[in-house]
């Protein structure tokens, strides 16, 4: 018989629908039973592309002897911790504390107060590893509640008492922004974290890390820093050629168990994939290395192919595994890439993706080039452009073959502020490589956002199976809003500055806190918990605060409202002490401060967008890589109200026609692509 979870939209707790564990939503429902029956809460945090939350399910929550336990001693809650991040943070944050480590499943026991008192992650079933069983662990947190009460609401209100300083630490008196040269010691401790054989930072695991990426293209970009771009474009490289990325499907799995980037972990996140596409954008943009885009392009396709809705909305995740195994979905035998293959494609294909009989991962093959192709296509005798289009048709007959096995699950719901991140790396990519799919996309996935997730002028967090719920959070406005920018400066479409700009006044009025001088995640009137969450340093997305202050900096010229220009930088300047000490996590609020110190670069575009001869300029204007640039347009006699960088401008003999300005002053119009290229190139420099 299912249990509350069974009305639930979230995939994740539809997952645990069928558990005899008498779970309940997280929701006063469940806080009040546990209140009136003075019962502890057992608070559970995943998600659906959750490995070991997969596990703990089958060894625990399927238990009927542990879900008895579970049943009799608290009142047990399921989150889906990307449908809640503010309960997820929040707990996070506690469990941290009290254990110096966090991660999912995650597993907090609370008072009846919803105040935290003991927590982990992963328990076994069985002690091992150091790890008491989850049902000692069960006994031992009801015990304290029962026998202990006093010392455990004690130590639960000094955490949080701890917690709430930490919030919004005060800022010095002498407190000012942070200044451009920690973007150098940011770099600078890259250096010494980089790994110069296999790309990334640290040993293993490694993650992606596409906010660091983009500091040191920026790095190159302010100073010439020919070892940030280095590190950089080593990095791209070796994720490419690794099996992080699937090389017959397109995209990008969560990380790498390994250093090499060989063994991932093999789900596929919406999120991962947006920034990474991104990332390669941009290195492309500042090299014109044409693997950079190759790689960008596939990944952008995968997103189309794969994740998007057919109502516009991009679906969340993919989960590692399949029949019941981690990555079953992705890796073969040598067997069966010979029975899909001809003999010489198939030794082809096995000399260059490293495919052999005893396998590089539990006696089976992860696809990825431990060599460069063009050696091992000579060593084989084969000029490397016949190779690869032999290797490109090879791919498309096993991608083929492989969607005749059982997919991985697909989390279905759409996340307004990942969707964000996805929508403007289409929308960039769209600008700057012509590429109009991408473009349509975009726009239909805006659409989608603006009508399906927008109720009573609010943003909503999460939409699934037509009904849209959660008040948004600042991710959600700033992902988005920064979208709708991009979307705009892709379209020259008017419409998306004016959803820009209400974006902006969102962003302000329901986040910003002037007592504090900073942004909470959550909203004034969202839901109280025991901690309102806060938290600007990057995570595997870049952070609220990072997100809401770039909006502001890239708006608040665009729209030359001072205000919003000065919020970015106090947002920036609050982080000052923190971004100090912990450069390298702070990748995307460093990427803001090198923009509002920038020089901006300006491009007005008079035009309509659905002429090609605006589309080139437009493309000229995007293809470049520039620290601050931004790009507005408009029909002749159709600009839009409280754009600066419109006023004025016309279009010569009736063609369209862009300006480029810098310092307040804008050079001669042109009207062909070729001479807009010339014009942005005789200003470059750091």
């Amino acid at each position: 018989m299912p249990n509350r979870l069974a009305s639930e939209s979230s995939p994740y707790l539809l997952q645990h629908a069928h558990n005899p564990v008498d779970w309940h939503p997280w929701g006063e429902e469940a806080l009040e039973r546990a209140r009136r029956e003075d019962r502890p809460i057992l608070l559970s945090i995943g998600y659906s592309a959750c490995h070991w939350c997969h596990v703990m399910e089958r060894e625990s929550f399927e238990d009927p002897a542990v879900a008895e336990l579970m049943n009799r001693l608290f009142v047990s809650v399921k989150v889906d911790r990307e449908e809640r991040p503010d309960v997820d943070q929040v707990y996070m944050r506690a469990v941290q504390a009290m254990t110096g480590g966090g991660g999912w499943p995650l597993t907090v026991f609370l008072t009846p107060d919803a105040v935290p008192f003991y927590g982990g992650t992963y328990f076994p079933p069985a002690p091992r590893h150091g790890l008491p069983s989850f049902r000692q662990v069960l006994v031992a947190a009801a015990e304290a509640f029962r026998e202990r009460r006093g010392d455990v609401e004690r130590g639960s209100h000094e955490l949080v008492a701890v917690l709430r300083r930490g919030i919004v630490p005060e800022v010095g008196k002498g407190g000012s922004a942070p200044a451009v040269r920690l973007l150098d010691e940011a770099v600078r401790i890259l250096a010494q974290q980089f790994d110069p054989v296999h790309g990334g930072f640290g040993h293993a695991p490694k993650f992606p890390q596409p906010a660091t990426l983009e500091v040191l293209l920026r790095q190159h970009a302010r100073t010439g820093d020919a070892q940030a771009l280095h590190m950089a474009v080593t990095t791209l490289r070796r994720m490419a050629d690794g099996g992080v990325r699937d090389h017959l499907g397109g995209g990008f799995h969560r990380y790498s168990v390994d250093e090499r980037w060989l063994v991932p972990h093999f789900e596929k996140m919406l999120y991962d994939n947006a920034l990474l596409a991104l990332a390669y954008l941009d290195a492309w943009r500042l090299t014109g290395h044409g693997w950079l885009q190759e790689v960008a392009e596939d990944t952008l396709d995968y997103l189309l192919a794969d994740l998007r809705s057919p109502a516009g909305g991009f679906y969340s995740a993919r989960d590692a595994d399949s029949d019941g195994e981690e990555g079953r979905f992705y890796v073969w035998s040598e067997g069966e890439v010979d029975a899909a293959l001809e003999a010489g494609d198939a030794a082809l294909f096995k000399r260059v993706y490293d495919v052999t009989a005893a396998g590089n991962f539990e006696g089976r093959n992860i696809f990825w080039l431990p060599h460069p192709l063009d050696a091992v296509a000579r060593g084989a005798g084969l000029e490397p452009p016949e190779a690869r289009a032999r290797l490109a048709d090879v791919r498309l007959r096993l991608r083929a073959a492989r969607s005749r096995r059982t997919p991985p699950f697909r989390d279905e719901k759409v996340l307004a502020g990942w969707n964000g991140l996805a929508l403007r790396a289409l929308a960039e990519a769209g600008g700057a490589l012509g590429r109009l799919d991408y473009l349509a996309a975009a726009r239909e996935g805006a659409e989608f956002l603006l009508a399906e997730m927008r109720r009573d002028g609010s943003l909503l967090h999460a939409w699934k199976d037509g009904t849209a719920k959660i008040g948004a959070f600042l991710e959600d406005y700033g992902a988005v809003g920064n979208a709708l920018l991009s979307l705009h400066e892709a379209s020259l479409e008017p419409r998306w500055l004016e959803e820009a700009r209400w974006c902006c006044e969102r962003v302000v009025a329901g986040f910003w806190d002037e007592g504090a001088g900073a942004f909470h995640d959550t909203g004034h009137g969202a839901e109280p918990l025991f901690l309102r969450p806060r938290d600007p340093m990057d995570n595997a997305t870049p952070s609220g605060n990072s997100l809401a202050a770039e909006l502001l900096a890239r708006a608040g010229h665009l729209f030359g409202d001072p205000t919003h220009t000065e919020l970015a930088r106090r947002a920036v300047a609050r982080e000052a002490a923190l971004v100090a000490r912990f450069p390298t996590a702070f990748g995307r609020l460093l990427s803001v401060l090198d923009r509002l110190e920038a020089t901006p670069l300006e491009v007005a575009v008079v035009g309509p967008g659905h002429d090609p001869a605006a589309r080139a300029l437009v493309r000229a204007a995007l293809a470049p890589f520039h620290r601050h640039r931004i790009v507005v347009g408009c029909e002749e006699g159709a600009a839009p109200a409280g754009v600066p960088l419109l006023e004025g401008k016309t279009a010569v003999g009736g063609a369209a026609t862009a300006y480029v300005c810098r310092g307040y002053a804008c050079s001669a119009p042109v009207t062909g692509a070729a001479d807009l290229a010339a014009a942005l190139r005789a200003g470059d420099g750091p």
